[in-house]
């Protein structure tokens, strides 16, 4: 299998020739714009094909269709969409237009693990810049590359769900959390299980352990 791309900061310039494909997923038609060295746009949740092509937006005009550059990266999002675990942290993308503050809130919101989430306010910390949740909420909303940079693991203080800019917005947001939490418990729960899992030859029924209480620390 070849190695897609490699997680760096890269700024497509006008030479390269923009390729687009688009396929269809669980999670609706999934629709991706890049060039050789890193992805500009992707886009999920359209009912048609159509409607994929079309949500790329006017840069994927002129844009050459290229399903075998992208079938490795096509894969993966599919199984995504059907429910296996992916950070996609190898995926380059064009972070062109970005501030270093702007660059800096991708990057570490990339690197939240899927089953989890974090705060705005956390993501600001992390990024450099303590209490401009507000800030961080204008990068995400303007996230051109949804699921590889999984904007939809940050949620408000207490962890209240905010707006979601991809197609069926908070209920979108909504499914991808629970999908994501779910393969997280799925793959947890089969590792404890393979750890466990004694020879016949060793295999014993347990025995009860006296209860022990713990100490307040």
């Amino acid at each position: 299998m070849r190695t897609f791309f490699r997680i760096e900061r890269r700024v497509a310039t006008p030479s390269q020739a923009r390729h687009y494909t688009i396929f269809p997923t669980e999670l609706g038609w999934m629709g991706l714009l890049g060039t050789r060295s890193s992805i500009e746009r992707l886009t999920f949740g359209n009912k048609t094909a159509t409607a994929a092509r079309a949500s790329l937006g006017p840069d994927s005009k002129a844009a050459m269709r290229d399903d075998v550059w992208f079938g490795d990266l096509v894969e993966r999002l599919q199984a995504y969409a059907s429910g296996a675990r992916d950070a996609f942290l190898d995926i380059a993308i064009d972070y062109a237009g970005l501030t270093p503050f702007q660059t800096a809130v991708v990057e570490e919101c990339r690197r939240i693990p899927p089953g989890t989430a974090i705060t705005y306010g956390d993501l600001a910390a992390a990024a450099g810049r303590p209490g401009a949740a507000r800030a961080v909420g204008n990068v995400m909303r303007k996230n051109r590359v949804p699921l590889i940079v999984p904007c939809h693991r940050v949620v408000g203080s207490g962890g209240k769900l905010h707006g979601y800019s991809a197609i069926g917005g908070l209920a979108t947001k909504k499914k991808l959390l629970s999908m994501e939490l779910h393969a997280w418990l799925l793959e947890g729960a089969a590792v404890l299980a393979d750890s466990a899992m004694p020879s016949p030859s060793q295999a014993r029924f347990p025995r009860r352990k006296p209860a022990v209480s713990r100490q307040k620390r």
